[in-house]
């Protein structure tokens, strides 16, 4: 496939918009949220210091820790690297006004919601990482990165050389979409889970780790756990779907990818609950539910724009 320099430019943003997720759930998984505790700056410093020693007045050293600090300033620096690149994307997308305005409609998007975003962030340090304005951020991340895929998914769609007859079309949206709405509901159920866990892990004087889950209250995780096996039972059903209404080795392969990443999941949550919620599980569980998100909906794209033929 031959790309041009703005399909490059929009494939790149949405890879790195996912790296940007995996860096703020790495921040996140540290407790290295307020590493900076003050925005934009950090410690009243566009470079934060390397030892307590170096802190400007007004500033608790205690409060100071290198490696959290640096991590959430890294962050910080790659959401500023991201924020560049959706307006580069944004800003070049108006050569496409006339042909195809869809594409400066979507960029122009994402570059409205990366400013929320930015906003967004602060607010979350203010609040001192509030639970219900950090899985704000995090679903709007995942918003900014599906949008920056359609984006730029529409600019290379012309080089797609895929036909579907009208029922496997048909077929395939309708379990996609459900696929993709059970997914989004579990990974909103789980941020509700997760908000529960940082309650309980940010009292003064926390349990131990191997009692979070026990402490739990309510339905949220119960139902959590149960409704894996709904996206799971909804995964098998579309890639039934997929294998038997389409004959094309890329949307085969994607099918299967998205397989192997809800059993990943699965995998992941029964390991958190097994080893007491290691950070790094958490870690890999948030990347994987983002990753999956972006190949359900890549699929649906990928269906969606095909052209109408006799078989699939």
């Amino acid at each position: 496939m031959n790309l041009n320099r703005y399909q490059k430019l929009a494939i790149a943003t949405v890879i790195a918009t996912i790296v940007l997720i995996f860096v703020g759930g790495l921040v996140r998984a540290a407790g290295a949220g307020l590493g900076c505790p003050d925005w934009p700056k950090c410690f009243g410093m566009w470079i934060p210091p390397t030892s307590a020693d170096a802190l400007p007045p007004g500033f608790d050293a205690g409060l100071f820790n290198p490696l959290h600090t640096w991590l959430e300033y890294v962050n910080r620096l790659v959401g500023v690297i991201i924020g560049l690149l959706i307006t580069a994307t944004f800003a070049f997308s108006f050569k496409y006004r006339k042909s195809d305005p869809v594409i400066l409609y979507s960029a122009g998007a994402a570059f409205v919601l990366v400013l929320i975003q930015g906003w967004l962030g602060g607010q979350v340090v203010r609040s001192g990482l509030s639970s219900g304005m950090i899985t704000l951020h995090m679903i709007m991340a995942m918003i900014i990165v599906n949008v920056l895929l359609f984006t730029a998914f529409r600019a290379t769609h012309r080089q797609l050389d895929i036909s579907l007859s009208e029922p496997a079309k048909k077929r395939l949206m309708t379990a996609g979409i459900v696929l993709l709405v059970l997914t989004v509901i579990q990974m909103v159920i789980g941020t509700q889970v997760r908000e529960m866990i940082d309650v309980i892990k940010n009292v003064p004087e926390p349990p131990p780790r191997s009692e979070w889950i026990d402490l739990l209250e309510g339905w949220m995780y119960p139902l959590h756990r149960s409704f894996s096996w709904l996206v799971v039972a909804a995964t098998g059903g579309y890639w039934w779907i997929n294998r038997q209404y389409t004959n094309y080795r890329s949307l085969h392969v994607l099918g299967n990818i998205i397989v192997k990443l809800v059993l990943l999941q699965v995998v992941l949550g029964v390991g958190m609950e097994w080893l007491d919620i290691p950070g790094v599980l958490q870690l890999f569980h948030l990347v994987g539910v983002a990753l999956l998100i972006c190949a359900i909906f890549l699929h649906l794209l990928m269906v969606g724009f095909s052209r109408k033929g006799i078989t699939g």
